[in-house]
C-alpha cells in the first residue's frame, strides 16, 4: 500500500503501538477474568515506577558488552551503590569487586548500569501511556509528559560518543551506538503517541525539536548500515518518529530507502527458507523484535507491511528447533528458546497454526499476550519432523526418534553470516539423550577476550582446522542428502575455507545411538590437519603424556595411546576413530562459560596432502568396530553391521 500523500492524511493519535480500535479492544480485555490479574500487575509496575522522581543520569550510557571481568571473560554482576551514580561490579568467578573507570570506555562500568536506567525511563513512558489510554487517568499522562520534557531538556547536552568514547557518526547521545539509541527511542515514541493529544503545542514542539528529531534524524538516520539487524532497529526508531510527528520524509526513509529501508531488509535479509542471513538465532529473533514496532505503526496508519518474508522469519525457528524446543548456539548467539512472546503478535496477524508452536500456553503472561494475543487458541499444527535439509541457509538436520530424547544432528555449511558469522564450515551440533552432547561455543559479551580468542576461533567448533589457522569466510554446499536402507545421511562441501584445501564431511545417522562420520580432506600441498570435537561432560578415558598445543585457552592436553582404532569415552558416550591412517589423538579441555569452566575436547591430528577421518559416535557408549577398505566402510556395534559407501565425486552415499 502506498504511503499517505501528505502527513495530514495520517489517522489521529494514537497510531503507533495501538490505534483507537486497539485501545478499545484492550479496554475490553482487561475487564475479563483471564486478563484482569495480568492488567493489575501491569498497573502495579507502572505505579511503582511513578513513585520515584524522574532523575536522568548526569552523563550518557556505555556499551553493555564491556561489562565483563577482564581476567575471566565472564559477565559482571552489579552490587550495592557506593556513591552517586556508582556501584560495585562483581566477578562471579572469584568474587572480586571491580570499580568503574570513566576514563576508559572498556572499564566504565558505572555508565553501563545507567544504560538500564535510561531504558527503564523509556519503557516507563510507554507503559504509563498504555495505562492512560485504558484508564483515562490524567496522572499517567502527566508522568509521560514529565519523562519526555526531562529528555527534551537533557538530550542535546549528552555528547555524541561511540563505544570507544569517540564523537563519531554511529555513536549515540543517551547511549553509545545508534542501535541502543534506537532501542531506547522506540518505546519513548510509543508512549508519546499515546498521550500526544494531552500535550500543549509548546510541549509538542519542544519534544519534537529537542528530542525526537535530533535523535531520529541527526543521530540515527545519519548512520547508514545497509542490510543488518541493527538497521532494522534504526528503521523502526526513524519510522516511529515519522509516524508520531507526521514527517513523511522519515517514514519513507524507514520503509522505502533503496539501500536500507524495511522493504529491502525483508527482500535481501530474509532467505527463502526464512532464516535471517546472519545465521545466528539470537540475531534472528533480535531482528524480528526490531521489525514489529514499525509494522504495527504502519498497519495502524493504513500501510500493510506484514508480508510473506516476515512470516517466514517466524516459521523458520519452528522448522529448525532442537527436540527440546531450543535453537542451537550457532555464530554470535547463545541457545534460543523457540517459545517467544512475539509469536502472540505473529499469530494475531497471520493466523497460521504452525506459529502456535512458539506460544507457551502455560505461560501467557507477557505484554504481547495482553496487547495482541487471541483469547482462545486452537490446537497447534505440527511442523514436519524427521531429517530435513535447508540448502539456502545451509543447515542439514538428521533426526531420528520422538520427543525430547530424539537424536538430532545439525550440520552447518551455509553462508558465513556477515559480521556475526563464525569461521566454522561443516561444524555440527548434536542433541541426544535429552541434551546437547556436542556443543558450539556460541557467544558471550563482545568485550570479553574469550569472544575473539575462543568463540570466533575455528578450533572452538566441531570442524577442521588447517595449520592452526582459522577458516576463511566461506559458503559451503550440499552434495547429497537422503535416506538409504533405513539410515539418514548428509554430505556437505565446506567451500573455500583454506587456499587449495577441500573439506567434505559425510554424516550418517545409522540409528538413534550411532552416527558415522567420514571427513575427507584434500590439499594441493602438505598441511597439518586438526579435526576438533567438543563434548559436554567429562572424559572418562585414561590419557597419556602431556603435550603442548599452540591454541589459546586449550588446557590439559594429553596424547591418547592406541593400537588400531582410537577410543575416547566421556560420561555421555564414546568416540571411535578408525586407525586407517597414521596420526595422533589429543584429549584436552577448552573454556566453557568462563576461562575456569572447562569443556572436554579432542584434536585428531594428521599431516599430509590428503586424509580421510573415519569415526563414529556411540551415544550409549557401546563398542564400535570400524574397517576401511575398497568395498566401503564397515561398521559393527551391538550385534548390528553396516557397510557404508561414500563417493564424494558422484555425491552418493550407499548403506547396506
Amino acid at each position: 500500500m502506498a504511503l499517505p500523500a501528505a502527513a495530514q492524511s495520517l489517522p489521529a493519535h494514537p497510531r503507533l503501538l495501538f490505534n483507537a480500535e486497539g485501545v478499545a479492544r484492550l479496554k475490553q480485555r482487561v475487564q475479563r477474568t483471564e486478563w484482569s490479574a495480568r492488567w493489575k500487575n501491569f498497573l502495579g509496575g507502572v505505579g511503582a515506577a511513578m513513585s520515584k522522581p524522574v532523575e536522568l543520569p548526569p552523563r550518557p550510557a556505555n556499551w553493555w558488552h564491556w561489562y565483563v571481568c577482564p581476567r575471566h571473560g565472564v559477565r559482571l554482576t552489579t552490587g550495592k551503590p557506593i556513591g552517586p551514580w556508582q556501584w560495585e561490579h562483581i566477578c562471579p568467578v572469584d568474587g572480586e569487586i571491580l570499580r568503574g573507570d570513566p576514563t576508559r570506555p572498556d572499564r566504565d562500568y558505572d555508565a553501563i548500569v545507567t544504560s538500564n536506567i535510561q531504558d527503564g525511563y523509556a519503557r516507563e513512558a510507554r507503559n504509563a501511556g498504555i495505562a492512560y489510554a485504558v484508564t483515562g487517568e490524567a496522572r499517567y499522562a502527566a508522568r509521560v509528559r514529565e519523562i519526555l520534557l526531562a529528555y527534551a531538556a537533557k538530550y542535546l547536552s549528552y555528547p555524541l560518543h561511540n563505544t570507544r568514547g569517540q564523537a563519531r557518526i554511529g555513536g549515540g547521545r543517551v547511549t553509545s551506538q545508534t542501535l541502543d539509541e534506537s532501542v531506547w527511542l522506540i518505546p519513548l515514541a510509543q508512549g508519546a503517541d499515546l498521550v500526544w493529544n494531552t500535550l500543549g503545542e509548546d510541549d509538542r514542539r519542544a519534544i519534537a525539536d529537542k528530542l525526537f528529531l535530533p535523535a531520529a534524524r541527526d543521530v540515527i538516520l545519519a548512520h547508514r548500515m545497509g542490510i543488518h539487524n541493527i538497521q532494522n532497529w534504526k528503521n523502526s526508531a526513524v519510522g516511529l518518529t515519522g509516524f508520531l510527528l507526521g514527517d513523511e520524509a522519515l517514514i519513507r526513509a524507514a520503509i522505502d530507502d533503496p539501500d536500507r529501508g524495511y522493504r529491502q531488509q525483508m527482500a535481501r535479509g530474509v532467505q527463502p527458507d526464512g532464516v535471517w542471513f546472519e545465521g545466528a538465532w539470537g540475531y534472528h529473533f533480535y531482528t524480528m523484535s526490531a521489525v514489529w514496532p514499525l509494522t504495527e505503526a504502519a498497519r495502524n496508519s493504513g500501510i500493510d507491511l506484514y508480508g510473506d518474508p516476515y512470516k517466514r522469519m517466524f516459521l523458520a525457528p519452528v522448522n529448525l528447533a532442537m527436540p527440546n524446543g531450543f535453537l542451537p548456539a550457532f555464530n554470535d548467539s547463545t541457545e534460543v528458546n523457540i517459545h517467544n512472546d512475539l509469536y502472540e503478535l505473529a499469530y494475531a496477524r497471520y493466523h497460521d497454526p504452525l506459529l502456535l508452536a512458539g506460544i507457551d500456553r502455560a505461560r501467557r503472561g507477557s505484554d504481547y499476550a495482553l496487547w495482541f494475543g487471541d483469547d482462545t487458541l486452537p490446537a497447534p499444527a505440527s511442523a514436519p519432523l524427521g531429517s530435513r535439509n535447508f540448502t539456502v541457509s545451509g543447515y542439514a538436520i538428521l533426526e531420528r526418534g520422538e520427543g525430547p530424547r530424539t537424536t538430532w544432528l545439525c550440520l552447518k555449511y551455509g553462508p558465513h553470516g556477515g559480521g556475526h558469522g563464525h569461521p566454522d564450515k561443516n561444524n555440527f551440533i548434536l542433541f541426544a539423550n535429552g541434551k546437547v552432547l556436542f556443543p558450539d561455543p556460541g557467544t558471550r559479551p563482545y568485550g570479553s577476550p574469550l569472544h575473539t580468542e575462543w568463540d570466533r576461533a575455528t578450533i572452538a567448533h566441531n570442524t577442521l582446522v588447517v595449520d592452526g589457522a582459522n577458516q576463511a569466510e566461506a559458503t559451503g554446499r550440499s552434495l547429497a542428502f537422503g535416506t538409504d536402507n533405513g539410515a539418514d545421511y548428509s554430505m556437505t562441501d565446506a567451500g573455500p575455507i583454506y587456499p587449495g584445501v577441500r573439506f567434505v564431511r559425510t554424516a550418517v545417522l545409522l540409528n538413534e545411538k550411532l552416527i558415522l562420520f567420514v571427513d575427507r580432506v584434500t590439499a594441493d600441498r602438505e598441511h597439518t590437519f586438526d579435526l576438533a570435537v567438543h563434548v559436554a561432560g567429562k572424559w572418562t578415558s585414561s590419557a597419556g603424556d602431556a603435550v603442548e598445543v599452540a591454541y589459546p585457552h586449550v588446557r590439559d592436553a594429553r596424547r591418547v595411546a592406541s593400537s588400531g582404532d582410537t577410543r575416547l569415552a566421556w560420561d555421555g558416550g564414546a568416540i571411535v576413530l578408525a586407525g586407517n591412517e597414521p596420526g595422533e589423538a589429543i584429549a584436552a579441555t577448552g573454556p566453557g562459560k568462563s576461562t575456569e569452566d572447562r569443556v572436554p575436547m579432542a584434536i585428531f591430528r594428521r599431516k599430509g596432502t590428503r586424509t580421510e577421518y573415519v569415526w563414529a559416535v556411540a551415544l550409549d557408549g557401546a563398542a564400535v568396530a570400524l574397517t576401511h577398505g575398497a568395498e566401503g566402510i564397515g561398521v559393527e556395534s551391538a550385534g548390528a553391521k553396516w557397510n557404508v559407501q561414500v563417493d564424494v565425486e558422484k555425491g552418493q552415499v550407499r548403506v547396506k
